[in-house]
């Protein structure tokens, strides 16, 4: 057991490198700012995600392959910490894809957290195995002037302009997605609108009642628009209005509403029409329409 406890004693790291603990909070920070309201309607959400995404991965796996100072300089290390996150973060979500989880939010942030994490502890755990004199350490009051050095450090000339053109790159590709995230992209004006079942469900509609009988389905509208718009919900059996209401929705507002009604004579065929009209139309049409076909028996 001494033998043991002595062997983990030299693998385990006294301490965390202030880079790596930095990887680790920023991570675990980011996820209270994007789970959680309302702190994910506030700016951090942006400033914390956006590391996570472009730059954390990559580092912390750069971090864990290369514990030695002398195995990269500091313009490599930046760069192959940018490119590699944008390789990473696409295959962990297409892995994601053919699980049951799927891509979504949460599934995609616990799955790039616990990979950043588990790197950067591992690259903790590989420079405490480096003699003090050969490891890979960020001192952040010197780490422009090292970059700095690096550069001039180039071999030819070439080696100077591809490690400009690198740079330039970097600093694009952090710009466009910054531009992508403030200034998104305005999609397709629309508005969904849909009939469920009383359970919820897009099934189990009530097609077949006697007379007298009461049916329940839910009425969805949800404004695609990116405008705030007022809606005329209309319903209709068999040509006789039966239910009218006025709802007005924000952009990205949705709305659902349970809505009962009872056959009144026997009949098969009985079309129930769902008619909805949008404020600033011709009201004669009715923008969308749905229908379902009821069966009433004695």
């Amino acid at each position: 057991m001494r033998a043991i406890n002595k062997s983990m004693h030299h693998i385990m790291p006294r301490y965390i490198p202030r880079d790596l603990a930095l990887v680790i909070l920023f991570t675990l920070l980011c996820i209270p700012f994007v789970l959680i309201s309302p702190l994910n309607e506030t700016p951090v959400r942006i400033i914390l995600g956006l590391p996570l995404v472009l730059f954390l991965p990559g580092y912390s796996l750069i971090a864990a392959l290369f514990p030695r100072k002398a195995d990269l300089d500091g313009i490599e290390r930046l760069a192959l910490s940018f490119g590699l996150s944008i390789a990473i973060v696409p295959l962990l979500g297409l892995a994601l894809n053919y699980t049951p989880f799927g891509i979504r939010l949460s599934p995609i942030l616990t799955v790039l957290s616990v990979f950043t994490v588990s790197f950067a502890v591992g690259a903790s755990v590989r420079r405490s195995m480096v003699p003090e004199g050969e490891r890979f350490a960020v001192e952040f009051g010197v780490a422009l002037e090292t970059l700095k050095e690096s550069f001039r450090a180039a071999d030819t000339r070439i080696d100077r302009i591809l490690s400009i053109i690198l740079i330039i790159s970097i600093v694009l590709a952090i710009g466009m997605v910054i531009y992508v995230i403030v200034t998104p992209k305005q999609g397709e004006k629309f508005t969904e609108f849909y009939v469920l079942g009383p359970g919820g469900k897009a099934f189990d509609y009530p097609t077949s009642l006697e007379v007298g009988e009461e049916g329940e389905v839910i009425i969805g509208i949800v404004n695609h628009e990116y405008a705030t718009v007022t809606y005329q919900l209309e319903v209709q059996l068999n040509g006789e209005v039966i239910g009218e209401e006025r709802i007005e929705l924000r952009h990205a507002e949705a709305r659902e509403s349970h809505f009962t009604f009872r056959a009144i004579r026997a009949g098969e065929a009985q079309k129930l029409e769902f008619l909805l009209f949008k404020e600033g139309l011709d009201e004669a049409e009715p923008y969308r329409s749905l229908h379902l076909w009821v069966d009433v028996k004695e």
